[in-house]
């Protein structure tokens, strides 16, 4: 495989990363997930012995501390495929989104579910979120769009980004999109992050 692609995506069939871009087989290294989450930790630094990992739980964001499939994606995709960009990309009329904007409007309550307890930190998030005088679409949208970026900022802070970018891999770059059912669009939400010179 020669992929210099990551994508981070929602498990949903609507959202085909080879059509949208169209790309042949072996161009893109592919994790999907419900609503394209990505786990937030802090690390230690490169050369900090014994490595302290330490998972933070945060309740803005698809936070999930225990994922090592993501994980260990990203490890991979950064070591072993040799990629060159990871994009973390969402959809418009995003099924994980509409769940939680409906969870949204009923009161906090624990979740029983397995699919509950994975849409449960974006749920609370948009409860924060200021949607009021926002149309259902425009509110949609804009859960979207945050979940992205809030996404962006988890890969950023994995260990294996970090640890690329103070190896000076400088050519890796993070970057925030959303595909356009609509249009067949994929808009680039300005977001990109890279090494720090």
């Amino acid at each position: 495989m020669c992929a210099q692609i990551l994508w981070i995506g929602c498990s949903d069939s609507r959202v085909p990363e080879s059509v949208i871009t169209a790309s042949r087989p072996g161009d893109i290294f592919v994790h999907r997930n419900i609503a394209k989450c990505v786990p937030l930790f802090h690390y230690p630094p490169p050369n900090s012995f014994p490595p302290v990992f330490t998972r933070i739980y945060v309740t803005y964001s698809q936070v999930h501390p225990d994922d090592d499939s993501v994980l260990s994606v990203i490890t991979f995709a950064i070591e072993a495929v040799g990629v060159e960009h990871i994009l973390v990309v969402g959809h418009t009329n995003c099924n994980g989104a509409i769940a939680c904007l409906n969870a949204a409007n009923t009161p906090p309550r624990e979740p029983t579910t397995p699919l509950g307890r994975w849409l449960a930190p974006l749920t609370e998030h948009v409860r924060t979120l200021k949607l009021e005088g926002l149309s259902r679409s425009e509110a949609l949208t804009k859960i979207v769009e945050e979940s992205v970026r809030v996404q962006v900022a988890n890969v950023v802070d994995t260990v294996h980004v970090q640890w690329a970018w103070a190896a000076g891999q400088k050519n890796l770059w993070v970057h925030g999109l959303v595909y356009e059912l609509e249009t067949g669009r994929l808009r680039d939400l300005g977001i990109t992050q890279g090494a720090l010179e």
